[in-house]
């Protein structure tokens, strides 16, 4: 069923049926930071940054066709990498396992996929990930997936201290936002934010609460990412 979901939404048909839902539901999948700044009290609602990027619905939709694939706009898997030398215009010597996945979004940028870090982190993560985020120049963002449920980890640390000695802009994904109540999702984005506020310098203040299961906030992250690629002028 998620599979199904997925595929459904990742049309530009299925958006465009999207907007068609009743105003509350359609600003609760593509604004969830209201929704959850609702439940706040009011001497508490300046602790969320919930408004640094708000985009228009326009630019939402502008957004949304960058990451439509159509015969002009193609989106397409690159390749793989699993050092900085051998990223995409580098030959890949045969034998080694892809780490990096390289993603072309038309003529617009290009997305890449690195692997997790943590229990299951690959023995030369160090020597794949560190030298392509202090060396690749035109580096936009990093994004960091936090899962709600748990908050950050030591592990998160971990990269989270990476992005901040190497100076990198960074910004948190909350992710598994459905798997909460929204008192609990609330209370573990405070915290976050409280962190991001208090223990850092290069993470954009404002966190991105996302779901893949109902959607939540992927748009909203669709249109920052345009935003900052310059992709939306």
């Amino acid at each position: 069923a998620l599979r199904r979901w997925n595929r459904v939404y990742s049309t530009s048909q299925a958006f465009s049926e999207m907007l068609r839902l009743p105003q509350k539901q359609l600003t609760r999948i593509l604004y969830p930071l209201r929704e959850l700044e609702a439940h706040l009290v009011a001497d508490m609602s300046p602790l969320l940054q919930w408004r640094l990027f708000d985009p228009s619905l326009e630019d939402i939709k502008k957004a949304e066709s960058v990451f439509t694939a159509t015969p002009r706009n193609r989106i397409e898997y690159l390749s793989s990498a699993v050092r900085l030398d051998h990223a995409p215009g580098q030959q890949q010597p045969e034998g080694h396992t892809k780490k990096m996945n390289f993603f072309k979004v038309g003529k617009y940028f290009t997305l890449v996929d690195m692997p997790g870090y943590g229990y299951r982190t690959p023995e030369d993560f160090v020597d794949m990930v560190e030298p392509y985020l202090k060396e690749r120049k035109n580096l936009k963002r990093t994004f960091l997936l936090v899962d709600s449920v748990v908050g950050i980890t030591k592990t998160d640390n971990i990269a989270i201290e990476m992005c901040e000695e190497f100076a990198l802009p960074y910004v948190m994904i909350l992710t598994k936002t459905d798997k909460s109540s929204k008192g609990y999702l609330l209370k573990q984005a405070l915290q976050i934010q409280k962190f991001v506020n208090t223990k850092t310098q290069g993470c954009f203040p404002q966190l991105f609460p996302v779901s893949v299961v109902t959607y939540s906030g992927i748009h909203l992250l669709k249109c920052f990412i345009a935003d900052i690629t310059g992709s939306l002028k």
